[in-house]
């Protein structure tokens, strides 16, 4: 996850756009089989599923600000650890 210059926080789009590119590079991985894939392409496609579960949660943060009235800026990316344990 990246922020733009200056630490202020993406918006929606940038966070969309963002999104849109990791989820073109998880496909191409995905369309090889499993076990063609390298061990730096296996540990890059983990890094891809934590990036993009990063970016769904701000998107997320993001937008419940926005419905409660509150700035959508305040919302910040949360750890790795924690989006990844998430009960669903």
């Amino acid at each position: 996850m990246s922020e733009t210059e200056g630490g202020a926080t993406q918006s929606d789009s940038d966070l969309l756009a963002e999104i849109r590119e990791l989820v073109t590079e998880e496909r191409a991985l995905r369309e090889r089989p499993e076990h063609r894939l390298t061990p730096d392409e296996r540990r890059r496609m983990r890094t891809l599923e934590e990036s993009l579960d990063q970016c769904w949660d701000l998107l997320r943060q993001r937008r419940a600000h926005a419905e409660y009235g509150e700035d959508p800026r305040q919302a910040h990316p949360r750890p790795v650890s924690e989006v990844e344990n998430y009960q669903q």
